[in-house]
C-alpha cells in the first residue's frame, strides 16, 4: 500500500525564507496604511484649530465655526474607519505571525504548525476579508482619537458662549448667545447634546461588542 504524504511539522530553511520576505511585505503594507489614517488625524486636529481661531479672534467672532466643524469631524471619521478596516487586515497578520511564529523562535520552541494559527492565516490569504465591521472600525477610532478632538470642540463652543463678548450674566443669555438666525439657542444646543450622547453612546455600545471578541479562553482570531 502506498502512504500518504503527511504534512510537515516544521518549515524548511527555504520556507522560513519565505515567510520572512512575507512578514516584511506585511509590515510595510501595515505601515502604508498606518501613515494614511494619521494623514486623516491630521487633517481633524487642524480642522479644529482653525475652527478655534476663526471663533476666538476676536470677542464679537461668531462660535458657528465650532459647529459646522463638527461636520468635518464626522466626515473625518468616517473616512478614517474606512481606511482603518484596510490597516486591520495587514495589522492582524503582522499580529498572528508575530505571537505564532517569532515570539516562539525567540523562545527557543520552534513554530508549531498546529493547524489553527497556520489555517486561519492561509484561509486569510486564500479569502481576503475585512476583520471588522465598519461599526466596530468607527468606535475604535472614536474611542482612540475624535473622542479627543470632539472634547475639545465641545467644550471649546460652550467656553466661547460663556466667556464672549463678555462674562455670561444669565442662564437665558447663554441660550440667546447659542441661536443661530431663527433658529432659537435651546434648538442648536439641544442638537450639540444629542449629537455628543450619539458618539458617547457608540464608543461604549462597540467597546462592548470588542469586550465579547477579547473574552477570556476565546480561539484565536486573526481580527
Amino acid at each position: 500500500m502506498t502512504e500518504t504524504a503527511q504534512p510537515a511539522k516544521t518549515f524548511s530553511t527555504a520556507e522560513m525564507g519565505m515567510i520572512a520576505h512575507l512578514y516584511r511585505g506585511e509590515v510595510y503594507r501595515s505601515t502604508i496604511w498606518r501613515s494614511r489614517l494619521d494623514n486623516t488625524t491630521n487633517w481633524a486636529v487642524v480642522t479644529t484649530g482653525i475652527a478655534l481661531s476663526l471663533s476666538y479672534h476676536s470677542t464679537n467672532a461668531s462660535p458657528l465655526p465650532l459647529i459646522l466643524v463638527g461636520l468635518l469631524l464626522v466626515f473625518f471619521l468616517l473616512l478614517e474607519s474606512r481606511r482603518y478596516r484596510y490597516f486591520n487586515v495587514w495589522r492582524a497578520r503582522c499580529r498572528l505571525m508575530e505571537t505564532e511564529m517569532i515570539s516562539p523562535l525567540l523562545l527557543g520552541k520552534g513554530v508549531a504548525l498546529d493547524g489553527k494559527w497556520n489555517t486561519l492565516l492561509s484561509d486569510d490569504y486564500r479569502r481576503p476579508h475585512f476583520h471588522i465591521s465598519f461599526l466596530r472600525a468607527v468606535g475604535r477610532r472614536l474611542r482612540k482619537n475624535y473622542s479627543y478632538i470632539l472634547a475639545v470642540q465641545a467644550v471649546a463652543y460652550i467656553g466661547k458662549l460663556l466667556i464672549h463678548p463678555g462674562p455670561l450674566n444669565s442662564f437665558s443669555e447663554f441660550f440667546q448667545r447659542a441661536a443661530i438666525g431663527a433658529i432659537p439657542g435651546e434648538v442648536v444646543i439641544f442638537v450639540g447634546v444629542l449629537f455628543h450622547c450619539c458618539w458617547l453612546m457608540l464608543a461604549f455600545v462597540t467597546f462592548m461588542i470588542e469586550r465579547r471578541y477579547r473574552r477570556p479562553g476565546a480561539l484565536i482570531s486573526i481580527a
